[in-house]
């Protein structure tokens, strides 16, 4: 909320986030400048117990993805219908709320959207909903896989200017007498002038000077003392109380405000949350101010807002988003594990210095760009339509915040645009790999991919862009995920891309929209042949397989463009009487290849196709190869089963693999490894078809939703398929 510094102690010019109020100091109505995200940074305090579950029961397990849903001033139950519908289905990973607690409730009709900013008291009665309702709802969306973390207004109270003396939940209070009976709070517990501001106002007049910024009354809010032990003790037990009912983190409001050892000591009194970890923190620090008060100083407590991130977003989209090949710590943003990517919040989006919802296009497609680019942990914003700044959410005549309706305009629901909700999944496909293939016309249109995982193109533009991009991808048919969705069978609702074997695509960009492919390139295969590049031909591929019902036939082998072996990337190929299965891949000229065909059901369960693996060459010129189900170009179905039965009790959200140094075990090729089933919790199994009498070496491995690996330790297992199979028993070491 403090101006931008220019050099210490010099003239500052006014706080572009700070609208010039012309009315009378007694009727001007405080709005404190909260924003709105919260990064998953570990405050490990030294000397903790854990925390105790008592009476309250245990969370579910987190879904582990980073995408925080900002829902301003949504209700309780609105906020847990959304977890449940839409978050946890999508992917996101967390959901922002706003503030819980009991807050001053203006006289008259208006109910700006900014009293919940003014606490009087810390029992959690809000115009959100009460307590029952608050709970219900962080039940709901733990349930759902999706951590809460909510708004904490812990450097102040309510505005001193402030006649009303009513609450939403009823709290006794007095602003005059600096008294709320409900925490309780006192004179005492508040700066004063002289002991603690210089300023008789008690105004922050240089924002520079940590001494004002921090210990004197930011816009007339009643500035706690938070060097008090007693007031740090009763913040920690306002924040701890939250933690009990399962909320994950917090993003403090006006943490500039706070001095950086009061709020150490506040983290250090927290308790563990329901998952076993430290809760999450965020701090609210504006750009602008210089040593002490920059952002960076707040960087031992946690990360900061990233308003540094949502002002260089409306720079380039409303300018040329091919700056943004260098986007990242370099423009000076914080680091990218202490940076909170948004595009905008609730104060950013009212005053005009970040992109919002009015700015259409430019908004969703900088929103897409966030959450591909894959710096700091990222925020999508869903509020509330305004036309003034200081418009109340939809409410009730009390003030109390209706539910919220994505069909009415008077909701603006980020989270729920298609393209959005599904680049949250590509996004969480896409972690840990790099930036890669970028492509930009030095204009408003730029591509890349992350690694070999996902591929996004941006068009920024006017008019629609036609290219042939490189999308690091493997050869295969993707799903546009920004205008369609790929269905259980692999299909696609909306449009499909083809990537050939050398990685390249032809895709038509629209003027202002996007094209984003990730995943295994299951969709639906075209019906006539691809198109190949110079050093290519098309090898067409029928078999012959009854494929019992909800199941398809996939091709695999041992090239790239066959998915190297990973069932994963096979080649989804198309039927008519779903007993004849066919489909076209452009493949390298004169080589040689392996290949096999596998039945997948709509739970990704795949059953391979027995005997030896079939050869073939591609030649001058491509060809037809006519198969049957389990017989081989060398002839008969000459093999045996190896049964694999691994004990193991694997985490949550993981499952066991098993792979080894023969092809029927995918050659060590963690991506190719065979997956067991599991029954009774730890009992994993699962049968390979493989040539008799053949010596391989084996390990089992686990893999998480995101293709994280963890091998079992020590040495190879070694065994042999035998005359007629065999049966091995594995205890996970």
């Amino acid at each position: 909320m403090e101006p931008f510094g220019t050099s210490h102690g010099s003239p500052q010019p006014p706080h572009p986030h700070l609208r010039q109020d012309p009315r009378p100091r007694s009727r001007r109505r405080p709005r404190v400048r909260p924003g709105g995200l919260l990064l998953a940074a570990a405050l490990v305090a030294g000397g903790l117990l854990p925390f105790t579950l008592g009476g309250t029961a245990q969370a579910s397990a987190s879904n582990g993805g980073d995408v925080i849903a900002n829902l301003f001033e949504w209700n309780w139950p609105s906020v847990a219908s959304e977890c449940t519908t839409v978050l946890g289905p999508k992917g996101y990973g967390a959901v922002q709320v706003s503030p819980p607690q009991d807050s001053i409730r203006l006289a008259g009709t208006s109910h700006a959207w900014w009293d919940v900013y003014q606490p009087v008291g810390y029992d959690l009665s809000s115009r959100m909903g009460n307590e029952a309702q608050f709970k219900a709802m962080v039940t709901a969306c733990h349930n759902a896989g999706v951590k809460v973390y909510t708004d904490a207004v812990i450097n102040h109270m309510s505005g001193n200017d402030q006649p009303s003396t009513d609450s939403y939940g009823g709290d006794s209070f007095n602003v005059t007498a600096k008294t709320y009976a409900a925490v309780p709070y006192g004179p005492a517990d508040f700066h004063a002038y002289p002991a603690n501001c210089p300023n008789p106002d008690m105004a922050i007049n240089d924002w520079n000077s940590q001494q004002q910024v921090q210990e004197c009354d930011l816009s007339n809010l009643a500035d706690l003392n938070t060097e008090s032990d007693n007031v740090r003790s009763k913040i920690a037990g306002y924040l701890n109380k939250l933690i009990a009912d399962g909320v994950d983190g917090f993003r403090v409001d006006s943490a500039k405000h706070i001095n950086q050892a009061d709020m150490a000591n506040i983290e250090s009194r927290l308790t563990n949350t329901l998952w076993g970890q430290r809760p999450y923190v965020l701090q609210e620090v504006y750009t602008g101010s210089t040593g002490n008060l920059a952002p960076a100083a707040f960087e031992a407590n946690g990360s900061v807002i990233g308003f540094d991130y949502a002002y260089a977003m409306k720079a380039q989209f409303q300018g040329n988003i091919a700056n943004l090949r260098t986007f990242g710590q370099s423009w000076g943003l914080e680091p990218s594990d202490k940076d909170g990517a948004m595009v905008t919040n609730h104060d950013t989006e009212r005053n005009g210095s970040t992109l919002n919802y009015k700015n259409g296009s430019q908004y969703t497609l900088a929103t897409e760009f966030m959450l591909a680019w894959g710096y700091g942990v990222p925020s999508v914003y869903s509020g509330f339509a305004f036309n003034g700044s200081d418009d109340s959410p939809p409410a009730a005549s009390n003030g109390m915040v209706t539910a919220t309706d994505c069909s009415s305009a008077a909701w603006v629901c980020t989270d729920r645009n298609h393209g959005i909700a599904n680049m949250v999944g590509w996004h969480n496909a896409a972690q840990g790999q790099p930036v890669a293939n970028w492509w930009d016309n030095g204009n408003n249109a730029i591509a890349f991919s992350r690694g070999a995982k996902a591929w996004v193109a941006i068009n920024n533009s006017g008019g629609a862009v036609t290219q042939t991009f490189s999308t690091g991808l493997r050869a295969g048919t993707y799903c546009d995920v920004i205008h369609g969705d790929t269905t259980a069978s692999g299909s696609c609702t909306g449009p499909a891309v083809t990537v050939n074997a050398a990685g390249s695509a032809s895709v038509t960009v629209p003027a202002g929209d996007s094209v984003a492919l990730y995943g295994a390139g299951t969709a639906t295969p075209p019906t006539s042949p691809p198109p190949t590049t110079p050093g290519y031909v098309a090898e067409t591929f029928h078999e012959a397989e009854a494929a019992p019902s909800g199941q398809q036939v996939y091709l695999v082998g041992s090239l790239p463009a066959l998915g190297n072996w990973a069932p994963a990337s096979a080649i989804a190929l198309s039927t008519s009487n779903r007993s004849a299965w066919s489909g076209t891949v452009s493949l390298p000229a004169n080589t040689s290849f392996e290949y096999k065909y596998i039945l997948k059901d709509a739970s990704g369960n795949v059953t391979w196709e027995p005997g030896n693996n079939h050869t073939a060459s591609t030649g001058a010129g491509g060809g037809t190869l006519n198969d049957s189900w389990g017989t081989q170009s060398g002839g008969g179905t000459n093999q045996v089963t190896v049964a694999f039965h691994e004990t193991k009790a694997a985490p949550s959200g993981q499952q066991v693999y098993v792979l080894g140094s023969i092809p029927a075990l995918a050659t060590w090729n963690t991506q190719a490894a065979i997956p067991l089933t599991v029954s009774g919790q730890t009992a994993w199994a699962t049968t390979v078809a493989m040539a008799p009498n053949t010596s391989f070496e084996y390990k089992y491995i686990l893999k998480d939703a995101s293709g994280n690996v963890t091998w079992e330790s020590g040495a190879n297992r070694t065994a042999g398929s035998g005359a007629t199979g065999v049966t091995l028993n594995d205890t996970w070491k």
